[in-house]
């Protein structure tokens, strides 16, 4: 499947290995706005919405290999043949599936808070319920969403995460299929072992990438390093955008 992408480069540059932004779960490329900021002076970039996700195709099936195998069909239909790839959460695990798929043309892993493991809790289930509160409701205008939503849930800034993807009484992520494929969306079948350069960011004060999952992810990223940012959670790059771009600066650079 292609994606909508958008490309930050000129067309001549893209087969210089370009760097793939892969945003989360509720998410668009525009998620990883100040990652694509911070780094198009250095490098070319691709912005992808992930299927069921912004302006890209719907689609019933919702697993790593196929939403991996979307990313390499657009780079595919942009004549892209080496790339490094950034993803945060569940873009993280599209980002990791890509290396079981087509490890020769991946460089670079950038991993932004996710481990290559299958989590046990749902972490989910009061935004779905929010989500389809406002459907329900028939709801056309964000303000009048969020005041439903601040009825369910109490981060406002998650409800504001939410409301960039809500336009004119839609939500341009396809919530049937989500929840549908929850279960696939917090697990994960382990990939082969990947023998390049991979970097884990990780926010000190998230759950996703806790020392206990330290095994598993060597077994698959055995040259994997770490880089723990003080005082985040799981939106790193969102609390502490420049401390996560210079160590992705850095890590690309070598």
């Amino acid at each position: 499947m292609k994606l909508n992408a958008r490309l930050q480069t000129e067309q001549s540059e893209l087969t210089d290995a370009p760097v793939v932004l892969i945003h989360g779960l509720f998410g668009s490329q525009d998620n990883l706005g100040v990652l694509a900021r911070g780094l198009k002076d250095t490098c070319g970039l691709v912005l992808v919405d992930v299927r069921n996700h912004g302006l890209s195709p719907r689609a019933e099936e919702m697993d790593y290999p196929a939403m991996a195998q979307d990313i390499l069909d657009t780079l595919d239909d942009a004549a892209i043949g080496q790339f490094s790839v950034v993803g945060h959460s569940m873009g993280g695990k599209i980002a990791m599936a890509l290396t079981a798929l087509a490890p020769e043309r991946v460089s670079k892993l950038v991993v932004i808070d996710m481990a290559p493991v299958a989590y046990p809790e749902r972490h989910h289930d009061a935004i779905f319920a929010a989500l389809n509160a406002v459907t329900e409701a028939g709801i056309t205008r964000r303000s009048d969403a969020a005041d439903l939503m601040r009825e369910m849930l109490n981060e406002e800034g998650v409800i504001q995460f939410l409301l960039k993807s809500f336009h004119e009484g839609e939500w341009r992520f396809n919530v049937p299929v989500l929840w549908q494929h929850y279960d696939d969306l917090i697990g994960w079948n382990a990939v082969p072992a990947w023998p390049h350069p991979a970097l884990f960011i990780r926010g000190e004060r998230s759950p996703y990438l806790d020392d206990a999952y330290r095994d598993a992810l060597l077994s698959q990223f055995p040259q994997a390093r770490a880089h723990v940012i003080s005082g985040a959670g799981h939106w790193v790059h969102a609390e502490k955008p420049d401390a996560v771009l210079r160590g992705i600066r850095r890590f690309l650079a070598q």
